[in-house]
């Protein structure tokens, strides 16, 4: 591995870097959008790290801190006229010693990346399966008179239903995707209580359907099929767990 120049600085991203950054994940076929850097850059407790090259950003990395309990690494990108100089190592290097306090560290590894990543410690925790779908078939589905779209003034009860499930507090995410695609939001209701959610997102390329999270199977079948109801003759991506090959 080459020596880091030594002109390579590191230092957090600012919202005025998106330019920069968006141009990082386009040229890698990624799905993000401006919306999603400045969803992770506004954040406050989150940690979003770039190397430059004098005014150039070089490599960006990105970890979303849940108060502590649980931090998401992402984002983590080099441009290809710079690898093989040990850009990523700074980056990581970098994240990790700002999240010495958090209790848990995830993120999603490709095979490529695995390899990397296990070096720092990662351990494999579960699979997960991305289907790709280049243009959303029609379908039938039963209308269930307890399906309904997500609402701005549903987003306490939302946040307080997915932290019962995920384990932590995703309040930010879960207004982020209510506010700009509440169209395609939808919640299941059984005797007062919400038994599902699924949200999404308009990515770059696809869009992308989740988080869900539903009480059981059928429940999450009947919101993915009203989500991609509303996405016919779109191209659409969905993360299924390993755990979770029923749906």
């Amino acid at each position: 591995m080459d020596e880091l120049h030594s002109s390579y600085q590191i230092k957090k991203l600012l919202l005025s870097d998106i330019e920069q950054t968006i141009k990082l994940s386009n040229a890698e076929n990624w799905n993000q959008t401006e919306k999603d850097w400045d969803l992770l850059i506004r954040n406050p407790l989150n940690i979003c790290l770039s190397v430059l090259d004098g005014e150039k950003i070089i490599g960006t990395a990105t970890a979303i801190n849940y108060n502590d309990e649980i931090a998401w690494i992402g984002m983590v990108l080099v441009d290809s006229e710079y690898r093989g100089k040990g850009i990523s190592k700074m980056l990581l290097s970098g994240l990790f010693e700002k999240l010495k306090s958090c209790k848990s560290v995830k993120l999603d590894a490709t095979p490529a990346g695995q390899p990397v990543y296990k070096k720092y410690g990662f351990k494999d925790e579960y699979l997960i399966h991305r289907m790709i779908a280049p243009c959303v078939n029609s379908q039938q589905i039963t209308e269930q008179l307890s399906l309904r779209q997500i609402l701005v003034s549903d987003i306490e009860a939302v946040t307080r239903f997915d932290r019962k499930i995920s384990g932590t507090d995703r309040k930010q995410l879960i207004e982020y995707l209510i506010n700009n695609f509440s169209d395609n939001s939808w919640m299941l209701i059984s005797n007062g209580q919400i038994t599902g959610i699924a949200l999404g997102r308009k990515g770059a390329r696809f869009y992308q359907i989740g988080p869900v999270m539903a009480l059981n199977p059928e429940n999450a079948k009947i919101l993915i099929s009203k989500s991609l109801e509303k996405l016919i003759g779109k191209p659409v991506i969905i993360d299924i767990p390993d755990d979770k090959r029923s749906w």
